[in-house]
C-alpha cells in the first residue's frame, strides 16, 4: 500500500476509481483541514504525478504529528 498527502484544494482532482477511498466523505484531513491523503496499491495514479509516495511506516509517522492528531 502506498500513500500520498495532498492539499485540500486538490480533492476535486481525485479519481476515486484509482484509490482505496470511495468518496470525499472517506478522506481524513489534518486538524486545520488543509491537507488530506489517499492510499492505493500498485502504480501511482496519474492525477498524483510528481507527488511524494509514502509507505505505511512513513504515513504512520506523519499522522502521529501534532498537525494531524490532537494531543490528549
Amino acid at each position: 500500500m502506498k500513500y500520498v498527502i495532498i492539499n485540500s484544494s486538490e480533492v476535486s482532482s481525485i479519481n476515486f476509481s484509482e484509490v482505496l477511498q470511495t468518496s470525499t466523505k472517506t478522506l481524513r484531513y489534518n486538524l486545520d483541514g488543509t491537507k488530506t491523503f489517499v492510499k492505493y496499491e500498485g502504480d501511482q495514479p496519474s492525477f498524483l504525478n510528481g507527488k511524494t509516495e509514502l509507505i505505511h511506516a512513513e504515513i504512520k509517522t506523519e499522522l502521529a504529528k501534532e498537525t494531524w492528531t490532537e494531543e490528549l
